[in-house]
């Protein structure tokens, strides 16, 4: 209720609500392009196509929002602008003249941000190309040059319009543009799935008991969700004191906040496109081959004994991939060293390597909860839906991740332009 409660009093504020309306505005216009199809291709062919909610198809389909399903200008969503982001993310640590940019502050962020966006260009047109050329060639009305091109040129400006837009809500809107297109497209697939679910109920192939038990558990899932995703590990920080001059500088105390689940949604993903990665060849192999059948039993999610095979992959990948993305992300090193410059330590530790040796053990206990609770928000709605028979819901644990981390990060910055009003708002 506090958080209706604040959405009320923001929009009784004539610049916020401006923000408000322009970031709806251009979700709308998301979700326009989203069903504007690409010309040249073959509907009943696509249709054969995607058919399926498997591979990666189904982690595109997620982040478009429906769009990559339907073959529309925003089909390749903004995929290759995350995927960029992250490259750049890794690039600053390997090499040295990225890394200087990324300390220089608001300078150097705008020039990474400026390759990410070049980067981001580029992949449009690798992933047009292997899409239009290689999927679906044979989606195609007509594989000459000037049609494929066409192909291409579209659905690389429509990502290219995407992460135009992302950054107009940046400027001129409420919360992270990037982020608010996929929960967006996320949020929009929940109607179909709710619709498939009550035909699936009239028809008698679900009972009411099945989706009463999944609505408690999606509810569980969230409120779980909420708690880490706010959940932080508070680093005591006393300052000494020192005199400059005649003024005394320092003395105070704060903190540092180590999130609990540093990684955010990363590793679920980079652990789903490794894992979807053999179901995505099967597409191109006849269904009753040797090899189809083998990854579909083994593999697949929807195989038995697939499924408890995917989730235990899944399950490692996703711890993998935690402690490797918060190693990333995270440097004990550069925080020791900053807090030391400042005349800063933490109570009962001794400043340089000390520091580093404890918060390396810190954040290590914290990421493993983090890595577990990924982990499970990922693999047990694929395992509840073999018990249920909700498989036709989009709604799984990645895209319950990103949806409420997207609502709540969105609720913070509208709270943060509270603060500035005086005003208490409900995220404490």
């Amino acid at each position: 209720m506090e958080m209706f409660k604040t959405i009320a009093k923001a929009w009784k504020i004539i610049d916020i609500r401006k923000k408000i309306i322009f970031t709806l505005l251009m979700l709308l216009v998301f979700r326009i392009g989203s069903n504007i199809p690409v010309p040249g291709i073959n509907r009943t062919y696509l249709d054969q196509v995607m058919n399926t909610d498997e591979g990666l198809f189904a982690l595109f389909n997620l982040f478009s929002g429906g769009a990559f399903s339907n073959f529309t200008i925003f089909a390749l969503s903004i995929t290759p602008y995350i995927t960029a982001s992250i490259i750049l993310q890794l690039l600053t640590i390997a090499i040295p003249r990225l890394e200087r940019l990324a300390k220089e502050g608001t300078e150097g962020q705008k020039k990474i941000a400026q390759y990410t966006r070049y980067l981001t260009v580029i992949l449009a047109i690798i992933q047009a190309i292997g899409m239009s050329v290689g999927m679906f060639r044979e989606a195609l009305i007509s594989t000459s040059f000037f049609s494929v091109a066409v192909v291409v040129l579209v659905l690389s400006a429509g990502t290219a319009f995407l992460m135009w837009l992302g950054e107009k809500i940046n400027e001129s809107g409420i919360g992270n543009g990037i982020s608010l297109i996929i929960f967006g497209g996320i949020i929009a697939r929940l109607p179909s799935g709710m619709h498939a679910i009550w035909l699936k109920y009239t028809e008698g192939t679900m009972s009411f008991v099945s989706i009463a038990l999944f609505l408690i558990f999606a509810v569980v899932v969230i409120i779980g969700i909420i708690e880490i995703q706010q959940g932080q590990r508070r680093i005591p920080v006393q300052y000494a004191k020192r005199v400059v001059g005649r003024k005394m500088y320092g003395g105070q105390s704060t903190h540092i906040p180590l999130k609990v689940n540093q990684a955010g949604v990363i590793p679920v993903i980079f652990a789903m496109s490794f894992l979807q990665f053999p179901l995505t060849i099967t597409y191109f192999m006849s269904a009753n081959s040797a090899a189809s059948m083998w990854i579909t039993k083994w593999l697949s999610p929807q195989g038995s004994p697939g499924v408890w095979v995917y989730a235990v992959f899944n399950v490692i990948l996703i711890m993998f991939f935690t402690y490797f993305y918060t190693a990333v992300t995270f440097n004990p090193m550069d925080v020791a060293q900053n807090m030391k410059a400042n005349g800063g330590f933490i109570p009962g530790i001794r400043p340089g390597k000390a520091t580093v040796e404890y918060l390396n053990k810190v954040m290590t206990r914290i990421t493993f909860v983090g890595a577990v609770f990924l982990a499970a928000v990922a693999v047990l709605p694929t395992i509840v839906s073999q018990y249920t028979g909700l498989t036709n819901l989009h709604f799984g644990g990645t895209s319950l991740l990103i949806a409420v981390g997207v609502a709540l990060d969105t609720m913070k910055q509208l709270e943060n332009q509270m603060v500035m009003r005086n005003y208490q708002g409900f995220l404490k």
